[in-house]
């Protein structure tokens, strides 16, 4: 129970890292619209609203394992529904950002 606990920290610690590196802009961007992206498209695009929308799921996963590993050390019922709600909003979020970006990128 603990062992399981301490892995969900760790990776909620690594989340936060991505987290702060992407909102820094630093570091490999790790967006759909980046990776599927030619060399061509890489070099001209602006990177800084994918880098925040990055920035910002990490942020949330990183809450969804802190959570997760809270939930495994106190064994309580109602964060497993904070936890639902959050896996909801990253989803929603991550969508509704990217077609946001999808429409300013062509305007």
């Amino acid at each position: 129970m603990i062992v399981g606990a301490i892995i969900l920290f760790a990776i909620s610690v690594l989340a936060f890292v991505m987290s702060i590196r992407s909102f820094m802009g630093k570091g490999y961007l790790f967006n759909n619209a980046y990776i599927y992206a030619s060399e061509q498209e890489r070099e001209s695009m602006d990177k800084r609203p994918f880098y925040r929308q990055s920035g910002i799921v990490f942020l949330l996963v990183g809450i969804i394992f802190l959570l997760n590993g809270f939930n495994i050390l106190l064994e309580t019922k109602w964060i497993f529904y904070v936890i639902i709600a959050i896996v909801i909003i990253t989803f929603v979020y991550a969508i509704v950002s990217s077609v946001a970006i999808g429409k300013n990128n062509k305007q």
